[in-house]
């Protein structure tokens, strides 16, 4: 049986899935050093808690990670209805007033040919 080829849209969803992959390991791996940095400043802390804070506050960044990311996808997908919605009005428009400009340019052009039968 032979494989079909990925599709250009399907190959760009797979695309964005590695990408956001790389993105949540940098991610982490930065509040991974911001955890260890943070627990740092703490000299009192035994290697245990130490590893426990370290733990939260990837954990708590990792979450507030993904709020702001959800946010930012139900953010994107209103302004994509949006747009659409007023992209789909304006080429409306655009189209009513063409067709009103070519009847009007037709009326224009019988009435000019009338007249001129008419002399």
């Amino acid at each position: 049986m032979r494989a079909t080829a990925p599709t250009a849209r399907q190959t760009a969803a797979d695309i964005n899935r590695i990408e956001g992959y790389l993105l949540l390991q940098a991610e982490r791996g930065e509040a991974e050093a911001q955890a260890e940095a943070f627990a740092a400043r703490m000299p009192w802390l035994t290697a245990g808690q130490r590893e426990e804070v370290v733990r939260l506050y990837t954990a708590d960044r990792m979450a507030l990670t993904r709020r702001v990311l959800h946010g930012l996808t139900e953010r994107c997908a209103e302004l994509r209805e949006e747009y659409t919605a007023r992209y789909l009005q304006l080429r409306r428009r655009v189209l009513a007033r063409a067709t009103l400009a070519l009847l009007l340019g037709g009326a224009l052009v019988t009435g000019a040919c009338f007249l001129d039968g008419l002399r």
